[in-house]
C-alpha cells in the first residue's frame, strides 16, 4: 500500500469518527430535552379494552340535518358542508350508566344542547374517496356539542370566528368509544335528546345531509386527517336552552344512553 493510500484511509477514518461523534452528541442532546412542564394527553375510554383512544383533533360539521339548517337560517339544498374545531381538552367523558356533572359555562345566558353521533378515526390521509372513507373509522360514540348560543350568534352577526361560542371547556361531551368491529357503521338509526324527561330532539341518522363517509372525504380535502381525529357529525333540529339543574338524556340506536346534569 502506498503512503498516499494510507493517508487517505486514515483521513477518511478520522472524518467518519468525527461525524459519528457529532451524531452521537446530537442524539444525546435530543434525548436530554425535556418539556418545561407536563401537558396531559387527552384520551377517551374504549369499551371492552384496557387501552384508551388518544385524541389528536376534534372536528365538527355544522348544520348537517336539513331541519336544523333551516332553524339556523340556512338553505340546506344549496349549502356545501362546513366544519369547525374544538380543542381536545374540551372533552368531557361520561361513563356508561352514570350522570355526569356538567358545569354551566361563564359568559352565556343561552346555553344549548346538540346531540350527535361521533366518529373516531384510526387512520387518515388527504383526498380520501368517499367509498374508502369508512375504512379509516375505528369506532363510534354518542356526543353532545354544547354551545353558548348567544355568543355564537353575536360573533356570527359581526362576521367573527365562533370559538367563544363553540370551543370552550367541557363543550365536547361524549361517552366511551365503541369499536366498529362490535357495532358496524352507523348510516341510520334513531337519535334523540330529552331534557328532564321531555324529548326535545328526535330524528334519524339517515336524515344527515352529509354521511360520515362524505364528511371524512370532504374534511380530507382541507386537512390531512390522522389517527386520533374525531368528528362530531351534526345535530338534528330543535336544539334549545338548558339551565342549572336540568338533566339531559341522549339516545342513539345501537349505543348505550348518555346523561349529564347541568350544575
Amino acid at each position: 500500500m502506498t503512503e498516499l493510500n494510507r493517508r487517505n484511509i486514515l483521513a477518511g477514518g478520522a472524518a467518519a469518527l468525527a461525524g459519528t461523534a457529532a451524531l452521537g452528541e446530537s442524539a444525546e442532546a435530543k434525548v436530554g430535552l425535556t418539556p418545561i412542564f407536563p401537558v396531559a394527553q387527552v384520551t377517551v375510554p374504549v369499551v371492552g379494552l384496557k387501552e384508551v383512544f388518544p385524541v389528536r383533533r376534534i372536528y365538527c360539521i355544522g348544520r348537517n340535518y336539513a331541519a336544523h339548517a333551516i332553524e339556523r337560517g340556512s338553505d340546506p339544498t344549496r349549502e356545501p358542508p362546513f366544519f369547525f374545531q374544538k380543542p381536545t381538552d374540551a372533552i368531557q367523558v361520561v361513563a356508561i350508566g352514570s350522570v355526569g356533572d356538567h358545569p354551566y359555562p361563564t359568559l352565556t345566558k343561552n346555553y344549548h344542547h346538540e346531540v350527535e353521533l361521533v366518529a373516531a378515526l384510526k387512520s387518515g390521509g388527504k383526498n380520501i374517496p368517499a367509498d374508502k372513507a369508512l375504512d379509516h373509522v375505528y369506532g363510534y360514540a354518542l356526543g353532545l356539542d354544547m354551545t353558548r348560543r348567544d355568543l355564537q350568534n353575536a360573533m356570527g352577526a359581526e362576521k367573527k370566528p365562533w370559538e367563544i361560542g363553540k370551543s370552550f371547556d367541557h363543550s365536547a361531551v361524549l361517552g366511551p368509544i365503541h369499536p366498529v368491529t362490535k357495532t358496524g357503521h352507523f348510516t341510520k338509526g334513531a337519535i334523540s335528546l330529552a331534557v328532564n324527561g321531555t324529548v326535545k330532539q328526535n330524528s334519524d341518522l339517515n336524515k344527515m345531509i352529509w354521511s360520515v363517509a362524505e364528511q371524512i372525504s370532504k374534511l380530507s380535502e382541507a386537512f390531512e386527517l390522522k389517527a386520533g381525529d374525531i368528528i362530531y357529525s351534526g345535530t338534528p333540529e330543535n336544539v334549545g336552552p338548558v339551565v342549572k339543574g336540568d338533566v339531559l338524556l341522549c339516545k342513539l340506536e345501537g349505543l348505550p344512553d348518555m346523561s349529564i346534569k347541568i350544575v
